[in-house]
């Protein structure tokens, strides 16, 4: 008798581990660690059979499920449920690009995201969130090292445009942070015009976003669409209370006046003591800020326009700290 209940149990808590997966269930995609030391983080890698996100919104290169510094959790699955073709079932700080061609293209051809390939175009308006069947996947090289992972991705002639793109995820030595580097070049015909920011998905020790999470900005944040579960006073993001699991809490943010130096949040947890800065090295062109019960992201977007036979470079810096350790930016 027993043998039967403790049975039954086992089938209960396995039911319920399957209707919420976490990271430690998705461990067969390709995937990667490294570390400095200091800072341990795991890569999923991208491959459009048995990838983590064969999706058609955010970049394949660089996610990452698990990132710790100092006994702190800073990223790590905050969606219910895991399948690589939805459109952000995807954690860690990753990147989308905005969509280029799609207007231009005739029902049944090809568009262009980067960091994703060439996609076939249907018969409705675009859809930011859909999915798009691949037309031209490109090629994914990645090349893994101790304390860093480069990943290029080639495309030729997608609806005119080619591309080789770099991306590589660094944490520095002897240092609690973590570097984004990408190189964009134009290898085409045609103009590469577009925009792009990273979505971050903070985790924060996977505690629920309320009270105890803060956001810092580099400048007096003007609200221009406001959110009743959020208060901002002056550069001061706060949480009026806990978040249901399902709610979502988002403002639009001016107030940056176009320089680098408005690049740059501290988003802090005051219950657990970790900390984490985000800056970078390019202008603004504009800035979302988006949380859900377990995430919390500033979007900052930078802008793209890249001619043929020429290339942009860009990073965006990581400082990960514990409260007492006080943040340097990385640049």
């Amino acid at each position: 008798m027993k043998n039967c209940i403790f049975l039954i149990v086992i089938i209960l808590l396995l039911g319920c581990n399957n209707q919420n997966p976490t990271p430690q269930q998705q461990e067969g995609y390709p995937q990667v660690e490294i570390t400095n030391g200091l800072i341990t983080a795991k890569l999923y890698l991208p491959d459009g059979e048995k990838g983590s996100y064969i999706g058609s919104r955010f970049d394949w290169s660089g996610v990452i499920p698990e990132l710790t510094y100092n006994g702190h959790h800073y990223f790590g699955q905050w969606y219910p449920i895991h399948d690589p073709k939805i459109h952000d079932a995807i954690p860690g700080p990753v990147e989308e690009y905005m969509q280029i061609g799609y207007e231009e293209a005739s029902v049944g051809g090809e568009f262009l995201r980067i960091g994703i390939g060439g996609l076939r175009k249907d018969d409705k308006p675009f859809e930011r969130y859909g999915y798009y069947e691949m037309s031209n996947p490109g090629k994914w090289t990645v090349q893994p090292a101790q304390d860093h992972v480069t990943f290029t991705h080639e495309l030729n002639d997608v609806a005119g445009y080619s591309y080789v793109y770099n991306k590589t995820v660094r944490l520095v030595k002897d240092r609690p942070e973590m570097i984004l580097e990408h190189t964009l070049r134009n290898t085409g015909q045609k103009a590469i015009q577009t925009s792009t920011y990273n979505h971050n998905f903070l985790t924060m020790d996977r505690q629920p976003t309320g009270p105890d999470i803060t956001v810092k900005f580099a400048f007096p944040v003007v609200v221009t669409r406001a959110d009743s579960l959020i208060t901002v006073n002056e550069k001061l993001l706060e949480y009026n209370r806990v978040l249901a699991p399902t709610e979502t809490a988002s403002i639009g943010v001016q107030g940056f006046n176009g320089t680098v130096e408005d690049y740059d949040f501290r988003v802090e947890n005051l219950k657990t003591g970790a900390g984490i800065r985000i800056t970078g090295d390019k202008p603004i062109l504009r800035i979302v800020y988006w949380s859900c019960g377990r995430a919390v992201s500033p979007e900052p977007y930078i802008d793209l326009n890249i001619q043929p036979g020429e290339s942009f470079s860009w990073n965006i810096y990581y400082n990960f700290y514990s409260f007492g350790t006080p943040p340097t930016a990385a640049r």
